[in-house]
């Protein structure tokens, strides 16, 4: 079903929203009243990768990720949907066998090596920024508020009041939590421009914060911002910026990717290695001078989903495309999260806020501007995909990202 066109999402919400728990070995079905308007309605089936939905519109398959199974008989009705009358709840069980397959990232902080040839693309239009570059190390900075703790471990005079930087040799690739570290070559010229950008009235005015500029670095091709000159001969570049690919012969790269999915794909998998190696689920989502703009809180990263909208649900379905908000959704792994930002004016949305400053919660996510509000609109646009029971959560929003 690749052609199957998808409604406006701002106001079609799931007409059938799948959620699967892989470690609980659970799962949560709804379907709209629009599509089953009772129980008996609606019979599910299924074996290997796959679950069949049959509804007075017809049969609906989705399929599954490799080694998760549905079994046969458990999905019961359960009374949550009733205090929303247009929603039918289910529960039912799955089983997992482990994938190692479906675990690898391909995240490019997991991926980059040393001794390893790369060239570096414009995410925007593919355009080659960097040729053939080999590193002799990649090595990780410490975390993002490194600096913010130093007084709390250091027994003897902040080493780093200086100003000494941590910069890349020539031949260094350093990895930071959401940028990479390069060395400047010759060929930067040619692909790179760089833009001092204006201070802010706000920040010039602040006498507690120090004046800076930034030198934004762009795609010479696309006038996309890549990232900062943080020093005459360094570049630091976004992940969510470029596309880092191995150098292989003379082949050329692949046609530009959809912008939302790679934004969405990659904050997923940095999210899920923060969490990872620093036992943390809470992320502030800022802009490079340090001003929270979106509060993060990963509830799970074991979850499978798939939502189809109500208008898509009718005459029998084969889903297998392997996009979640795409014209053709399959069940896919995401992570679930709440959310809110921090320009909301609602009282409840404030208070959040300020206890996550009041207590120095949320491990710092530093995007530039433009990326924080392109991430802001990837996840009310999945919020709005959800069924009206799911989009809220204790005064947060809730939504999921692809992994």
């Amino acid at each position: 079903m690749a052609d199957l066109e998808m409604p406006d999402t701002t106001h079609v919400g799931a007409g059938v929203f799948l959620e699967l728990r892989k470690r609980l070995q659970t799962g949560l079905l709804i379907v709209g009243k629009d599509v089953a308007t009772g129980p008996a309605d609606v019979v599910v089936t299924g074996g290997d990768s796959s679950l069949h939905i049959r509804t007075p519109r017809g049969e609906l398959s989705l399929t599954l990720p490799a080694g998760v199974a549905f079994e046969q008989g458990s999905c019961v009705p359960t009374p949550a949907g009733e205090s929303r009358g247009e929603e039918l709840h289910f529960r039912l069980r799955i089983s997992v066998t482990r994938s190692t397959d479906e675990e690898a990232s391909d995240s490019v902080m997991e991926t980059l090596r040393a001794k390893e040839t790369y060239c570096f693309h414009c995410q925007g239009c593919m355009t080659r920024l960097l040729e053939d570059r080999v590193f002799k190390r990649v090595l990780p900075l410490p975390n993002g508020n490194w600096n913010a703790i130093v007084d709390d471990w250091c027994c003897h005079p902040d080493p780093f009041a200086n100003n000494n930087k941590l910069l890349p040799r020539a031949e260094d690739c350093l990895l930071g939590d959401t940028f990479l570290l390069l060395a400047r070559d010759g060929g930067c010229e040619q692909t790179l421009t760089v833009e001092v950008s204006p201070v802010s009235s706000e920040d010039s005015q602040d006498s507690k914060k120090t004046c800076r500029r930034l030198k934004l670095v762009s795609c010479k091709s696309c006038s996309s911002e890549l990232g900062e000159a943080v020093a005459p001969e360094t570049l630091k570049l976004y992940i969510t910026q470029v596309v880092v690919e191995l150098a292989v012969g003379d082949r050329e790269p692949e046609a530009s990717l959809n912008r939302s999915l790679f934004l969405e794909k990659t904050v997923a998998a940095r999210l899920l290695g923060l969490s990872t190696s620093m036992s943390t689920f809470h992320f502030s989502v800022q802009t490079p001078d340090g001003k929270a703009f979106l509060l993060l809180w990963l509830l799970n990263s074991d979850s499978i989903t798939a939502s189809v909208p109500e208008t898509c649900v009718e005459g029998e379905r084969s889903i297998s495309s392997p996009a979640l908000h795409s014209p053709s959704p399959r069940a896919a792994r995401v992570l679930k999260l709440l959310y809110t930002a921090c320009s909301d004016t609602g009282a409840q949305q404030r208070d959040i806020v300020a206890s996550w400053e009041a207590n120095a919660i949320g491990h710092p996510v530093v995007l530039p501007l433009k990326v924080c509000e392109e991430l802001q609109q990837v996840m009310d646009d999945s919020n709005s995909t959800l069924p009206g029971s799911m989009r809220s959560m204790r005064s947060y929003e809730v939504a999921y990202l692809r992994l």
